[in-house]
């Protein structure tokens, strides 16, 4: 990360807790009323362990970015959301 911090490409992130609490989903029933459970919205082998935002042209260029991190961990790359 500090190269990216250093190239003036990193805006922010966290890592999260993913050792001792478990995270909890909540999603709005058909009725309306929000549904609490335990766990990660999707389950799976893979835990959501952090995230961070950099700032990049395009798709291409994140993807070169995510490519050079030095983790063996999964980089699953999305836009942040353009408000109007």
């Amino acid at each position: 990360m500090g190269g990216l911090a250093a190239a003036g490409k990193l805006v922010g992130g966290e890592a999260l807790e993913t050792e001792r609490v478990r995270p909890a989903t909540v999603r709005t029933a058909a009725d309306g009323t929000p549904v609490v459970t335990d766990g990660p919205a999707h389950a799976g082998e893979e835990t959501l362990g952090g995230w961070f935002v950099i700032e990049v042209a395009d798709r291409e260029e994140a993807v070169e970015v995510a490519r050079s991190l030095p983790t063996p961990e999964t980089v699953e790359i999305r836009p942040v959301l353009e408000s109007a």
